[in-house]
């Protein structure tokens, strides 16, 4: 009986349709939206079901339908106006298909700090990359791309903070931050980022690198470096570290070994066999942080420290602290973690620095300028038409007559304004001068630029040239060469009224700051090596 009531009701509502045109419109969408355990009839066509139709009408519809069938052509679904009449109250009203699917490169904004605290807000995609970062900042700002720009993250309630890698995705890295941490992310120049590819002698110092297998003969800084990269063999890398004990304030300097698996301590002295080895720290889920501050905030017993961070943890509790004795021991241990994590992916990161996976990867973003030397022309501007200058011997002299005319129109410019007197004029307009280079940091002390050359790599020939603390009268070249830092004091000679600047009491002798770095950019000279990249205080 059920089953007669439910078949009539359908046919009485087929014919229902016929005779009105917006009840087959419901009804098709009815139909299309679902089965019938989904959908139910609504009340008023239960009751119009169930009116029984008279004999002409149903031929008059029948009459109807032939005639639409062979004149009127079909005419295309229309979407229902009227869902609710159709729908199930236990049926949504609005489906999820009529709604756009969401873009899954979603947007977010993101605040990268410098280092003179200036900022800049970028609205970048989720699968940003730092490197595309670096790219984007590198391009609003005109700035040269040599492939040393880094982002870094900040961490000061702890007083950490690490090199985000070029592949890295720093909406990941940012997902890992607290709500109410004070963290920032910081744009600046890092030469020794990958300067262990070019130089691994200066990375992996002989009495800290042993090998798990004997071997043949030396093996040379490169070798270890292509072990690093390999999945079969690696180094070993040990030595005495400090290390902070957990939940005490103290320190104990203990053995260590670095291997693939993680950072293992001996539990007696030197020794390395499996009973004397416990576990320390691995570094797959953990990255690994330069310390700023370790003797003023963690009571460390030098400046030369780092620890491992969980990915997802951020407390002071969380931190497994460790201090070196000196630099190039901290940076052996950073670097040789930094390869056994990463591996060829660091390797990939500096032969194809372009390489990035989101929108702002090498097809859509260019450099600025050329890092290639030979791909920078010498031109002269002239006369009417402007030249190409082909001769070297002309360009260089070119050059020079240049940089003399801007010398002495910056000195006529600035001397009206000056003393009257002739020795304070030239005093003041070198100032101005040394003042306007991006290399000369004004008074600052020996401690911050020492600062300020780790923070960029202690790489040879970064250098910056300062006021010096001793002497109000003389200048401070400090450079790094060989993981050190070294200060050369600049003094001033005078020769018939003429005041000129010396590093080697006198021999070569410049007027200005300026001819002093340009002579030792090109020749060594007095230097340990050669000024080769100047840390600068970059504005965003």
């Amino acid at each position: 009986m059920t089953t007669s009531l439910q078949d009539g009701q359908s046919a009485a509502s087929r014919a229902a349709a016929r005779d009105s045109p917006l009840a087959a419109q419901v009804c098709g969408a009815a139909q299309g939206r679902g089965d019938a355990h989904d959908l139910a009839p609504a009340p008023w066509l239960h009751a119009r079901a169930l009116l029984p139709l008279p004999d002409g009408t149903r031929g008059c519809a029948a009459d109807r339908r032939k005639k639409k069938d062979l004149d009127v052509p079909e005419m295309p679904s229309i979407p229902n106006p009227f869902p609710e009449l159709c729908c199930s109250p236990i049926t949504s009203v609005l489906s999820a298909d009529l709604f756009p699917k969401a873009n899954s490169r979603k947007k977010q904004v993101i605040k990268v700090y410098s280092e003179d605290e200036t900022s800049r807000a970028l609205d970048v995609p989720s699968d940003i990359t730092a490197r595309d970062v670096c790219q984007l900042l590198i391009l609003k700002n005109h700035y040269i791309d040599d492939h040393s720009w880094t982002l870094f993250e900040h961490l000061p309630h702890i007083g950490v903070e690490r090199t985000i890698e070029d592949h890295e995705l720093v909406i990941e890295v940012l997902s890992n931050w607290g709500i109410e941490e004070e963290n920032k992310l910081y744009f600046r120049k890092n030469y020794a980022k990958y300067e262990f590819f070019k130089n691994p002698m200066y990375f992996f110092p002989e009495h800290m690198v042993s090998f798990a297998t004997e071997t043949n003969g030396e093996i040379s800084p490169t070798q270890i470096l292509q072990m690093f990269l390999s999945s079969s063999t690696y180094p070993e890398i040990h030595g005495f570290l400090h290390a902070k004990e957990q939940g005490k304030k103290s320190w104990k300097k203990i053995y260590f070994f670095l291997r693939r698996s993680g950072l293992y301590f001996s539990t007696k002295g030197t020794s390395k066999e499996p009973r004397h080895l416990q576990f320390f720290s691995e570094f797959g889920n953990s990255d690994i942080y330069v310390s700023l501050a370790g003797k003023k905030k963690h009571g460390a017993p030098t400046n030369y420290g780092f620890c491992f961070k969980p990915n997802k943890a951020g407390g002071p509790r969380d931190l497994k602290m460790l201090c070196a004795e000196e630099e190039q021991s901290r940076t052996c241990w950073v670097t040789a973690i930094r390869l056994l994590k990463y591996g060829m992916q660091l390797y990939q990161n500096y032969m194809h620095p372009y390489q990035g996976r989101s929108g702002c990867s090498s097809q859509s973003i260019s450099p600025m300028r050329s890092i290639s030397e030979n791909s920078l022309v010498a031109m002269d501007f002239s006369g009417q038409k402007s030249r190409v200058i082909e001769n070297p011997t002309e360009a260089l002299s070119v050059a020079v007559e240049e940089g003399l005319a801007w010398r002495k129109k910056g000195c006529l410019r600035l001397g009206t304004h000056g003393s009257p007197t002739a020795s304070s004029q030239s005093s003041a307009t070198n100032m101005a001068i040394h003042r306007s280079q991006p290399c000369f940091h004004h008074k600052i002390s020996r401690d911050e630029a020492q600062r300020l050359i780790i923070q960029q790599g202690l790489v040879d020939g970064v250098f910056l040239v300062r006021d010096s603390q001793s002497n109000p009268k003389t200048f401070v070249l400090s450079m790094s060469h060989g993981q050190k830092i070294k200060h050369f004091q600049i003094i001033p000679v005078e020769d018939d009224g003429e005041m000129f600047h010396t590093l080697d009491d006198g021999h070569t002798r410049f007027t200005d700051l300026i001819q002093l770095v340009e002579f030792y950019q090109l020749n060594k000279g007095v230097l340990p090596c050669k000024l080769k990249h100047y840390c600068a205080r970059i504005a965003l």
